[in-house]
């Protein structure tokens, strides 16, 4: 069967290129888009990739995964939602299915309140400062773990 990763991207990601890139990189949201299809194509998988500004929409795309069963894993970069939501941290151990934080920038080297996630502990694993490069390690890990 082939494996089915779901990309999720928080708050803010559609600017990537044009917020802060001295942190982020100039490398756009498409590109994002781009590197995940790509990776997933590599392991004979699939990738769908959403952006969201909105948390409820994002909690109700991982309800999705746990009523139509239609992912094996879930990559996600919770931007500040990382950091803020109980709510986001619970909906993530519903699907049953891998989970794998991502983060452009390296969070532990930047304010001290980025350096607690509620994400994490609910992870399989954290991949976090390698740029949109860390999209394709996640997708490839999420495949491994599917």
């Amino acid at each position: 069967m082939k494996a089915r990763i779901l990309v999720l991207n928080g708050p803010n990601l559609n600017l990537l290129g044009v917020r802060q890139p001295e942190v982020y990189g100039e490398y756009s949201y498409a590109d994002v888009v781009d590197v995940c299809h790509r990776a997933a194509a590599a392991r004979g998988a699939e990738a769908e990739v959403r952006q969201t500004n909105d948390e409820a929409e994002l909690l109700e795309w991982i309800h999705d995964v746990v009523r139509d069963k239609n992912f094996s894993a879930i990559v996600i970069n919770p931007a500040a939602w990382t950091h803020t939501s109980v709510a986001l941290a619970d909906a993530l151990v519903i699907p049953e299915v891998p989970v794998i934080e991502v983060h452009l920038s390296n969070v532990h080297a930047r304010e001290a309140f980025r350096h607690h996630s509620y994400v994490s502990p609910v992870a399989s694993g954290v991949i976090a400062g390698f740029g949109i490069a860390g999209y394709g390690y996640a997708v490839d890990r999420a495949v491994d773990l599917s």
